[in-house]
């Protein structure tokens, strides 16, 4: 299955990002592979000027080239952007906050490609050093929900993380139909990949997750992907059973437990917060958090 990757774009949306030692370490590993390739970064109107310096080094850099949003657009319109722009069937998309676990990263896409998968997922990693504790709860969620192996993937594997995908072009633009700015679309282009029945090849070829958000941004995106999900579901583009805080919330539903629940949320709500803020957050307490959340999300669709 080696030769459909001979030919590659890498595609890479950035913001306030210096992402000169990603393409640098992308580059060497694709003139290594043999591969006819390029690199294509797009800075989405970025606001540090200083970056103009590494830029200008990858634009001197063979086969690589920066594209300069005017305005922010956004990663998915800047995605979108990218792929009308590549010249190459197959897409790999990167963001700017990763770094290539293995030294033979782009090599093996290419060997280790289940066959007739138009979408390959490499998986995301997370350094085992803990951060700093405005960062630990990003760590530790991620470490614990989002660094899984390939048979663990492979139990829900239409389910994808896009920060590092390689794809076909076609099935592309099938699945990215949303070319807005929210947070939490990944979960509604794994629903796209499941509605469509597009065969998703896991491998073991993960990056390591750099740009930790701190607790306070991290919640605030938790909560902003579930009204992302909840407003899909009600313009008809997105199940009501497809995460798993959907299928808690209709058990609860269905158990008559609904207001017992919001009732006892509210008197430890705030515990609950104290600790998700602290070095050593309980991932199942920000379970019941979103849970929260998301009920009262639908109390006021219903409202």
């Amino acid at each position: 299955m080696y030769l459909f990757l001979t030919m590659l774009s890498v595609l890479i949306p950035t913001y306030n990002t210096n992402v000169f030692p990603l393409v640098e370490k992308i580059h060497d590993q694709c003139k290594q592979a043999g591969h006819e390739f390029e690199i294509i970064v797009a800075d989405d109107a970025s606001s540090d000027d200083s970056l103009e310096v590494q830029q200008k080094e990858i634009e001197q850099m063979d086969r690589c080239r920066v594209l300069k949003n005017e305005t922010n657009l956004g990663r998915t319109a800047t995605r979108n952007l990218l792929a009308k722009t590549a010249q190459y069937d197959w897409l790999l998309f990167l963001d700017a906050d990763v770094m290539p676990k293995y030294d033979d990263f782009i090599k093996r896409f290419a060997l280790n490609n289940p066959k007739d998968a138009p979408i390959v997922f490499g998986g995301i990693a997370y350094y085992p050093e803990k951060p700093r504790q405005q960062q630990v709860l990003r760590w530790k969620y991620g470490t614990d929900r989002e660094a899984k192996s390939v048979k663990e993937r492979g139990k829900n594997p239409h389910f994808i993380i896009s920060q590092n995908l390689l794809i076909q072009k076609d099935a592309f633009f099938n699945i990215n139909l949303v070319s807005e700015n929210v947070y939490g679309l990944d979960n509604i282009v794994s629903y796209f990949i499941f509605k469509n029945n597009l065969k998703v090849g896991h491998i073991d070829n993960p990056v390591y997750h750099l740009g930790l958000e701190n607790t306070e941004t991290f919640i605030k995106k938790s909560i902003q992907s579930l009204e992302t999900s909840l407003r899909f579901h009600r313009e008809g583009n997105f199940p009501e059973d497809f995460r798993p805080v959907q299928k808690l919330y209709i058990k609860l539903k269905k158990w008559g437990l609904l207001g017992i629940f919001k009732g006892t949320m509210r008197l430890f709500v705030k515990s609950i917060e104290k600790n998700l803020y602290s070095n050593n957050p309980n991932l199942k307490w920000f379970d019941l958090y979103r849970l929260y959340h998301y009920a009262k999300l639908k109390d006021q669709q219903h409202a």
